[in-house]
């Protein structure tokens, strides 16, 4: 009998990946490929791409994998996939775009947040979605679009996440996993429904949103790319879930003793298990959905890989850096770094956060930044693991996400600065094969994730000594990251 194979895809802001796995979710050798691209950025804080493109490179991407994959022997029986969380696209009766693909870091709506709570009381909906107020999220983008492009609104038939306008054009159906909508902030994550409240506001109706699929269903591919993939004929396809839940699910990270950190473009640190939402979310937090049985809940930050590769680009860093930065003292450099180069979402949420130094002298060099930085992010996730702790008894954190592959330096900060030891996760696509192994345990070949493990390929030690050091330099980053708070709420 030929063996039973899935199909991964993992559509991300900065890439898109694929590759086929087996049975136990594991990858098939030679099987992986990878497209680079990039979500446009503009001056008035766009972060965007045209649907049409996106959509191009996915199907570009299920090309390369399968005929990278000619000679791998094997039925493709499912295709099980994820997809960064927060996009918001809408589409015409006839399935056209009416908007372009407004992602996770556009700020563009950032004024309506506050219109959100001047009407509502920010706390319950926060309780109820799991989302504050914040242009991450769909109410202040719908609210931005409708006001400032009434007719593209007026057009539009259905509002919908980038993965569902994937299912829309690959399926014929406008679908939802209950992941992606909960992290859309207009899902009610306690009764696994859209938020009536909220939708009422928005102008929109439930019909106008895509179809929450129980997960246990899959969906066969239109006859147009029947033909076209011809081995994907008898497939499957799972809707897709958000890329932060599958990769809590592929870094073996789902007990409320562990939490998955990732540093991708940007960065989270969450904890995911089953069972229902805490009672009362930490303000600071967001809460969403694994599945209708799992929940995850986890503060992010925007500025991660992307504030790396930033500082790479600019400062004209390499490797000779990072041995540099090993054998440096924690806070040697005398500097403060705020990381808001994208604006802050998790703890403050403050749509009005920039980036800045405070401290440069003569003496200040390129690796001094660069350290302050790493270190900067660091605390930031420190906030974020205070209040997870006060939900989840946090013991083990696992990481994963290229730029932590790319420094050996930043693991070991985090790891100091959280007191925590830090596990590398041995898989490098966690988050695509958490998608499978969604799909195996939904299908039956496994029987629960939470006994799926990884490995991990390093693990870097907490140092107290370390830790104590970082104390200080972390409350001297507090100080001014209120200042900075209350100097916005001043003006």
């Amino acid at each position: 009998m030929k063996p039973k194979l899935i199909l991964g895809l993992d559509i991300g802001t900065s890439s898109v990946r694929a590759g086929l796995y087996d049975e136990r979710g594991d990858m098939l050798r030679d099987t992986f490929v990878k497209n680079e691209r990039a979500l446009d950025m503009t001056d008035d804080g766009g972060f965007e791409i045209d649907a049409a493109i996106a959509f191009k490179q996915v199907v570009r991407t299920v090309d390369d994998v399968l005929a990278k994959a000619k000679k791998t022997a094997g039925d493709i029986e499912y295709a099980a996939s994820c997809a960064f969380w927060h996009s918001l696209v809408g589409v015409d009766k006839k399935g056209n775009p009416t908007t372009k693909v407004l992602g996770w870091g556009d700020t563009r709506s950032r004024m309506y947040s506050s219109v959100l709570k001047k009407r509502f009381d920010e706390a319950e909906v926060h309780n109820r979605t799991g989302a504050r107020f914040h242009s991450s999220f769909w109410p202040a983008k719908l609210l931005w679009l409708r006001s400032e492009f009434p007719k593209a609104f007026a057009r539009t038939a259905l509002w919908l996440s980038f993965s569902d306008f994937v299912a829309l054009r690959l399926f014929g159906v406008a679908v939802t996993s209950v992941s992606m909508a909960s992290g859309t902030g207009i899902f009610d994550i306690r009764a696994g429904a859209w938020d009536a409240k909220l939708i009422r506001f928005l102008a929109i109706k439930a019909g106008d949103l895509p179809l929450v699929s129980d997960g246990s269903y899959t969906y066969p591919l239109l006859e147009k790319f029947r033909r076209r993939w011809p081995r994907l004929k008898p497939t499957g396809w799972f809707p897709a879930i958000g890329d932060g839940a599958a990769n809590n699910v592929g870094s073996g990270c789902m007990k409320r003793s562990q939490a998955a950190l990732m540093i991708g473009t940007s960065g989270a640190l969450r904890s995911a298990f089953e069972g229902d939402p805490p009672k009362s979310i930490p303000r600071g937090l967001w809460c969403y959905r694994v599945d209708r049985r799992r929940v995850i809940i986890g503060g992010a930050l925007s500025d991660g890989g992307g504030l790396y590769r930033w500082m790479l680009d600019n400062f004209q860093l390499d490797g000779s850096s990072d041995e540099e930065l090993a054998n440096r003292a924690p806070d040697s450099h005398g500097l403060t770094f705020l990381p808001f180069l994208g604006g802050e979402r998790s703890t403050g949420y403050n749509e009005q956060a920039s980036g800045g130094i405070v401290g440069l002298r003569s003496s200040s060099d390129a690796v001094d930044i660069a350290q302050a930085a790493l270190e900067s992010v660091a605390f930031r996730f420190a906030e974020i693991f205070d209040q997870l702790y006060g939900i989840c008894k946090v013991r083990e954190i696992f990481a994963s996400g290229g730029a932590l592959r790319r420094s050996t330096v930043w693991p070991q900060i985090l790891a100091d600065v959280l007191g925590r030891n830090l596990y590398l996760s041995g898989t490098a696509e966690a988050s695509m094969r958490g998608a499978v192994l969604l799909a195996l345990e939904t299908t039956g070949r496994i029987k629960k994730l939470e006994d799926a493990s990884v490995p991990a390929s390093m693990v870097f030690a907490a140092d107290k000594s370390r830790k104590v050091v970082y104390q200080t330099a972390r409350r001297r980053h507090q100080e001014l990251y209120k200042l900075l708070i209350d100097q916005e709420r001043s003006e």
